[in-house]
């Protein structure tokens, strides 16, 4: 079955204690909702730096990856549903990129 990458884009850092339980229980549904399909469930990352042949510039660029997520599914269009799911487009505060791995 082929695998999609989730990256993520945006989001929010919760300011307090229980809004970063209230977080990571959204988060933890969604992750369960798609069971098995969840190969990599994957991290936040931090900020990062953008290498061309001109240099390297220490920001994200113009939409800076904050995690990602690998998942199992049919079609892309079923991956785009899972991704549907993800907190961060349910409250508005980020994006999530889906893009098939292709095997080597």
């Amino acid at each position: 079955m082929p695998q999609y990458i989730f990256a993520y884009h945006g989001g929010t850092i919760p300011e307090t204690k229980e809004a970063g339980e209230k977080a990571m229980a959204a988060w933890q549904s969604w992750f369960e909702g798609m069971g098995p399909a969840v190969v990599i469930p994957g991290n936040p990352v931090g900020m990062s730096k953008t290498v061309t042949a001109d240099g390297v510039e220490d920001h994200g660029g113009a939409n800076p990856l904050s995690g990602y997520t690998v998942v199992s599914a049919d079609t892309v269009e079923d991956a785009v549903s899972m991704a549907k799911g993800c907190p961060m487009v349910a409250d508005g505060s980020g994006s999530v990129e889906v893009a098939e791995v292709i095997e080597m």
